[in-house]
């Protein structure tokens, strides 16, 4: 074979291609359609205006088939400075703004401006899986912090794992695989220890379009040197089913943006104007659709802190924007149980074991649901099928 970086070799294979896989090894069980809650990620394509905007551009517009600015149109910048100034309640201004192909994109280059091998960077478990991975392919140690009550991370218990080789802890409010909703507090007191220790606090809210509360998450914005701490993510992805366009935001300071500028010229010199287009057409048209998104994902997120009850020894600890995080009461480990109701129940869904450390116990006795592709009625029946799953109980 040829060489192959180690660091490269090390890191786990994609978890979602992993589990549809099991989907061309797994015979299904005849008369049960596939219920898939494997993963994030809107089915449905943008709704129609959006898909013509799209359409008008790629026509009309010959800029949107050339390179663009590295860091993003102009106008998207604006636009999201603006918004996000009036949703946070402080200021963003444009230049602290980068567009990138993606959430994901957004997390690699940040992290990349920050951490080399051999320095560490702190997670919360269950973590983003994706987040592992690329700090793992660089060499960058991830350090787990176990989450308290409700997958809610402390500060103190983050403080104990800072050493000398620490750069930066890592945060996904709503949360990814977890489902919780970070409280304003609580992303306080990270703000507050990064900023004593000179570390950077990355906030990943890919899902804030679907958090549950009223009024703005957090006040970190509100600081008027947040830039001097937060770096923190988008992605237009779910708000605008805009997934397979790539569109994520950066939210830095312009210092730190000009070391991402390095990070996406090299990788792929701008960002998608199609994309781009089509996520600065949503922000100014889509309000009132995304907010009726939001209602959906919420009543379909309150049919399944209803349906946990009637299962069986399962227990619901964590339930928020697309997911739900449970621990299932199964001798076997976790990805034992989902093989096996893939196998019975035809339901494909994802064990802990993904989302933590090895070493971590936890893991094998916990499952994340991504129910946001699912409504009402399929809800009801995903719990009649886990309730008439048959494996030996601890």
């Amino acid at each position: 074979m040829h060489p192959l970086n180690p660091a490269m070799a090390a890191t786990f294979a994609p978890p979602v291609m992993e589990a549809r896989r099991w989907l061309t090894e797994t015979p299904l069980p005849a008369g049960l359609p596939l219920i898939n809650v494997s993963q994030a990620a809107p089915v449905d394509p943008p709704p129609l205006g959006l898909r013509q905007a799209i359409a008008d551009a790629a026509l009309t517009d010959d800029a949107a088939h050339l390179y663009g600015p590295v860091l993003g149109l102009p106008e998207l910048r604006a636009e999201i400075a603006q918004q996000w100034s009036s949703a946070y309640g402080g200021r963003v201004d444009p230049q602290q703004v980068a567009i990138t192909q993606g959430c994901n994109q957004a997390f690699c280059a940040v992290m990349s401006t920050i951490a080399g091998a051999g320095d560490e960077v702190i997670l919360p478990t269950p973590w983003y899986f994706n987040h592992k991975m690329w700090l793992d392919m660089q060499g960058v140690v991830s350090v787990p912090l176990a989450t308290g009550p409700g997958l809610i991370p402390e500060a103190d218990r983050a403080a104990a794992l800072i050493t000398s080789r620490t750069r930066a802890i890592a945060l996904v409010s709503p949360n990814n695989p977890g489902g919780a909703e970070y409280p304003a507090e609580t992303l306080a007191a990270f703000r507050d220890l990064c900023r004593a220790h000179g570390l950077a606090l990355i906030l990943d809210e890919t899902y804030r379009d679907f958090d549950s509360r009223h009024g703005r998450p957090h006040d970190l914005f509100a600081d008027p040197d947040w830039s001097d701490v937060l770096i923190h993510l988008y992605s237009f992805s779910k708000a605008y089913r805009l997934t397979g366009h790539r569109v994520g935001a950066i939210l830095a300071s312009a210092a730190r943006l000009a070391e991402v500028e390095k990070f996406l010229d090299t990788v792929a010199i701008c960002p998608g104007q199609l994309g781009q287009i089509a996520a600065l057409w949503g922000m100014r048209n889509l309000g009132q659709w995304v907010s009726g998104e939001r209602a959906e994902i919420l009543s379909r997120r309150a049919a399944m802190v209803a349906g946990f009850p009637a299962l069986e020894g399962w227990r619901l600890l964590g339930c928020g924007a697309y997911f739900a995080y449970a621990e299932h009461p199964f001798a076997a480990s976790a990805p034992e149980v989902a093989r096996e109701i893939l196998r019975q129940q035809a339901v494909l869904m994802l064990p802990g074991t993904m989302f933590m450390p090895d070493s971590d116990p936890a893991g094998a006795r916990q499952m994340r649901i991504a129910f946001a592709n699912v409504d009402a009625a399929g809800i009801a029946t995903l719990f009649n099928r886990l309730s008439n799953l048959r494996l030996t109980l601890r």
